[in-house]
This record gives C-alpha cells, sequence and structure tokens, in this order.
C-alpha cells in the first residue's frame, strides 16, 4: 500500500489522463489463509484512506485466475476451481463496498488460463520442481472449448466486466494462435465469446436473464437478452467423464432448454465448439432449428453451444 500511494499520485502528476489497475494478485483458496488468499490481504486495501488503505485513485481492480499449477491435476480438479473464481470476484465486491468512494470500482480478471505452470531450470515444472515440465494441452482442446465459456459465464454473472486471456501468441498450453499464426481451437472459443457478447466503456452488453436449471454440477447455462429483443441461451458442458480423466473427452449431456415464458421467437439457430471443430476454420456456420418453447440441446462431451433466437 505504501507503493501504491506513492507512485499512483507520481503517475498521475506526469499523466493526468492515466487509469489504475490496482492489485494484479493471483488470488485462490479463499478462506484459506494460504498466499492467494484475497482475504489476507484485500482488507489492507480497503481500509480507511487515513489507515493504511489506498488513498490514491482506483479506476479498476483486478485478479487473476488459473485452474491449476501442475498439469497432473485432473479435469475434474480443474473444473472445481470454476466456482472458487466467482467467490473471489464476489469477495472482491464484498470489500469494495465497504468504502463509499470504492464502492462502484469493477473487478475484472486480467490473467485467465488453465495452467500457470511453466518450464524452469533443466526442463523441471516451475511450481513443483521434483517433476519435469509437461505443456497443458487443455488449455487448447476441447477441454478449453467447456472450461472457458464456463469460466465466462461464472464470473459474468457475479459482476466480473473484464475476462483477459494469458497470451495471445504462445503453445499449446498458453495460446490462441502458433508463432506461424495458426490458430488453436481456444481462438475459436474467445473469438465466438467476443462476438456474441459485445461489451464497450458506452454499452455493457446484453442483459442476464433469470433462469432454473435442474443441473449446475456439470452443465453451465447462461441466458442472455440484447437490445433488439433476441435471446442467447449458452448451453456449457463441462462434465467429466471418468475421474482420473486428463485433458479427456468429457462425458455427454442432453439438454431440454424451456424459453415458453419469453414469448414466440419467429427464427432459431444452433452454434457448437467441440472436440469435432476445426482449430483451422472454426466452427461450421450456425443451423437452421425450429423455434419452439421446449428446445433440445445435445453435446456430446466437453464443448459449448449457443442456441440463438429472434423474435
Amino acid at each position: 500500500m505504501t507503493i501504491y500511494n506513492t507512485v499512483a499520485p507520481a503517475m498521475l502528476a506526469v499523466d493526468p489522463t492515466i487509469k489504475f489497475s490496482a492489485i494484479e494478485y493471483s488470488d485462490y483458496g479463499l478462506g484459506t489463509g494460504d498466499g492467494g488468499d484475497p482475504m489476507t490481504y484485500l482488507p489492507t486495501f480497503v481500509a480507511a484512506a487515513n489507515a493504511g488503505g489506498a488513498n490514491a485513485q482506483v479506476n479498476i481492480v483486478s485478479t487473476h485466475f488459473y485452474s491449476s499449477c501442475d498439469q497432473t491435476n485432473t479435469d475434474t480438479q480443474l473444473m472445481a476451481t470454476v466456482p472458487q473464481f466467482a467467490q473471489n470476484v464476489s469477495y472482491f465486491y464484498q470489500e469494495l463496498k465497504t468504502r463509499a468512494d470504492l464502492a462502484d470500482v469493477p473487478v475484472w480478471v486480467t490473467e485467465n488460463n488453465v495452467n500457470a505452470d511453466y518450464e524452469g531450470a533443466n526442463g523441471m515444472s516451475t511450481c513443483n520442481p521434483n517433476q519435469v515440465f509437461v505443456d497443458d494441452h487443455r488449455g487448447t482442446s476441447a477441454f478449453f472449448a467447456a472450461w472457458r465459456p464456463y469460466v465466462f459465464s461464472a464470473l459474468g454473472k457475479v459482476g466480473n466486466q473484464a475476462l483477459y486471456h494469458w497470451a495471445y501468441d504462445g503453445d499449446q498450453q498458453y495460446g490462441e494462435v502458433d508463432g506461424s499464426g495458426n490458430t488453436y481451437l481456444s481462438y475459436w472459443v474467445d473469438k465466438t465469446l467476443a462476438t456474441l457478447y459485445p461489451s464497450t466503456p458506452t454499452s455493457a452488453g446484453p442483459e442476464i436473464l433469470q433462469l432454473t436449471a435442474t443441473d449446475t454440477i456439470s452443465v453451465e447455462t447462461l441466458a442472455t437478452k440484447n437490445a433488439d429483443g433476441s435471446v442467447t441461451v449458452m448451453v456449457d458442458d463441462h462434465a467429466v467423464a471418468m475421474a482420473a480423466d486428463n485433458n479427456g473427452a468429457g462425458a455427454p449431456r442432453t439438454v431440454i432448454v424451456d424459453v415458453s415464458e419469453l414469448g414466440n421467437f419467429s427464427s432459431a439457430s444452433l452454434l457448437t465448439i467441440n472436440a469435432s471443430t476445426s482449430a483451422v476454420t472454426g466452427p461450421a456456420a450456425a443451423s437452421s432449428v425450429t423455434p419452439a418453447g421446449r428446445m433440445t440441446v445435445n453435446l456430446g462431451g466437453y464443448g459449448v453451444a449457443w442456441l440463438m433466437l429472434k423474435p
């Protein structure tokens, strides 16, 4: 806090238009007292300005979320971290609201990826020095097609306002494209999310609708309404097939989407990203489906589908 309260004003003195993204820690283990537990440092940040807390400009409070730092962690372990991400964001907002001048500060996730580990000395894992480092391909496989939309939805529902991938040009653990510009599946996942859920400083994006879900353990559902009255229902299958799976195929899910309370729609289409999606050309064009009060979405394993309804 001493550094922040000293450096931020000095930067403003040079450029009064600058904006500050504060904190930028990697958060995990909420309430555990571990090194990534925001309960160990955030109360200090939001303490009264005259009692050691932030007394300089704060435009954004940011955090970083990774599901693992160990490639041997199972798919089940990684998927279980996503609700914890949301709990962390909720805690950030809870603490910011304890100060009137910070109550409206947005929370951003400025780093996000499946695995934070990287190669250290002699090819060994940095996080786990006793084991050889291995690229975690779940950052670009069908696992990612289930994991990232799940993260996007869970964080959006608790008010997170920005979600940044760790690296654009990178390997199969971190990247969206490789060193030659060839796309990974992760590129198409994030491109589709950015296209379907646009957000700008002047437009906060679509309205999140309330819904009732019978399966919140293995399926994530996000319903949104756009300004033109169209509705998008995202169905994300993050069901793990076997407890020991590591970059597995996931388990199939059939979801019945009941939109009868939303009135009638003139047309509907379905867009899917899964293991069958080409990493080169991206998802096939959305297929036309017949709009109805109850509609079926089938996912054969890890993946995500968007049911798009037009009035």
